[in-house]
Order: C-alpha cells, then sequence, then structure tokens
C-alpha cells in the first residue's frame, strides 16, 4: 500500500462542503463502530506492536482519544463566537507521554466513546450555524467554519484509521 501523508504534510481546501453537513456528521459518529470492527480482527498481542518506531494501535486509539479534548474545545470556540480556534499540541505530546500501550482497550474505547457523543452533541447545536460562523484555525491559518472543522476531524479519523488497517496489514503479512 503506498505511503499515506503525514497529517501536518496535509492541506485543506473546504469550498465543496455546501450542504454535506449530515454526511459529516455521520462519518464523526460512525467512528466508534468503525473503530471497533477493526480492532476485533487485531490479536490483543499485536495492539501494543510498533513498527518502525511509530505508533502501535493502542497509541492511535489513544491519540484519537487524546484530540478529541481538542474538537470539544474547538466547537465551544465556536458556541463562544472566538475569533481564533484553541491551539493544538503540535508536539502530540499528551499522546507521546501517555502510555496508551499500558492502558487497557476497553478503557480508550468507552473514554473516546464518551468524549466523541460530547463532540457530536456540541456539533449538534451548530448545526443550523455550520456554514455560517468561522474562526480562524491557528495551524492553518484560514477561516473555519463549523462545518469545516466537523470535516477536518472526520479526515483525521479516518487518517488513524489507515494507520491502523496499515499496522495490522503488516502484521499479517
Amino acid at each position: 500500500m503506498k505511503q499515506t501523508i503525514l497529517w501536518f504534510d496535509r492541506k485543506f481546501a473546504f469550498d465543496h462542503l455546501k450542504g454535506t453537513f449530515p454526511s459529516i456528521y455521520e462519518r464523526l459518529d460512525g467512528l466508534m463502530l468503525r473503530l471497533e470492527h477493526k480492532l476485533r480482527a487485531i490479536a490483543r498481542e499485536h495492539q501494543q506492536v510498533k513498527i518502525d518506531g511509530k505508533w502501535s494501535v493502542k497509541e492511535h486509539l489513544g491519540h484519537l482519544l487524546d484530540l478529541e479534548e481538542l474538537w470539544i474545545a474547538r466547537m465551544r470556540d465556536f458556541l463562544n463566537n472566538e475569533v481564533e480556534l484553541s491551539p493544538a499540541d503540535l508536539e502530540n505530546r499528551r499522546t507521546h507521554e501517555a502510555n496508551h500501550n499500558d492502558s487497557d482497550l476497553g478503557d480508550l474505547l468507552q473514554a473516546l466513546r464518551t468524549k466523541r457523543a460530547e463532540f457530536l452533541s456540541l456539533c449538534r447545536q451548530l448545526e443550523k450555524q455550520a456554514e455560517t460562523l468561522t474562526a480562524l484555525h491557528p495551524r492553518l491559518k484560514q477561516p473555519m467554519r463549523v462545518i469545516d472543522l466537523a470535516y477536518f476531524v472526520a479526515e483525521h479519523d479516518d487518517h488513524h484509521l489507515a494507520a491502523i488497517t496499515e499496522i495490522q496489514r503488516q502484521l499479517v503479512d
């Protein structure tokens, strides 16, 4: 499989999203089902394996959980009419320091499920303003609407789901 572009190297254009909030919401809402489906196929002894020094399956899952706080904060930024969205930790210190490999997989999944439900609730609150509320994304230095952030989060989810799939493929081959 072709190497996936690094997340921070990705460029985003959001001009094609008009009228797509319901579809984006479905992607966001489906994260847990897709993730649980993938994880069922990965042997317990493979969940902590690091390939070439990169994150393990559990670390990718933990990272999704770690970032959920940021997504929630950014949706709250929209609710509070902030000019700029909350900044991300570009070093991913939280994920690197959390030692997610020592966490119980079920606990990680439950915590992510709870946080994602909170994020989805905020998305629903902002649905009517999804294409009108804007704030500056601090890293991309471009205006972002609620719908754009929702799409960004869905793309981030898929980026890590694809990474988990690649780990599984490498461990099985």
